[in-house]
């Protein structure tokens, strides 16, 4: 019960919707170009692009080439065949210097995409 005697803040019956201005997406997916060895396993990623912050100061540069250490779980999905089809193979990867990325191939566009797991 608020102290408005049973009323809201914002009166009986309104609500009030969220501030499109103040949304925005995190952890996007970024292209990426990616090497694979002769058994099609990623050895280094080249990220394409921009990396967008969000408030409106440039990002970082980021390294040019990425070399990939270890391969982790790999997996694929298959989805929504009956409207815009999604077939992705997924392949967690830890860089060189500790860092672990996801990166997953668009099966049906062929290309690559990188993201914080």
């Amino acid at each position: 019960m608020s102290d408005h005697g049973g009323v809201g803040k914002w009166g009986r019956g309104r609500s009030v919707a969220p501030r499109v201005d103040r949304l925005r997406a995190i952890n996007l997916p970024r292209r990426a170009i990616v090497e694979l060895d002769t058994e099609g396993r990623p050895v280094a990623i080249e990220l394409v692009g921009k990396r967008e912050t969000g408030n409106g100061k440039r990002p970082p540069p980021s390294p040019p080439r990425l070399a990939v250490e270890g391969v982790g779980e790999v997996w694929r999905i298959d989805d929504e065949w009956w409207r815009r089809p999604i077939a992705r193979r997924y392949v967690e990867v830890m860089l060189d210097g500790g860092g672990r990325v996801m990166l997953f191939e668009d099966l049906v566009t062929g290309e690559w995409w990188v993201q914080k797991p």
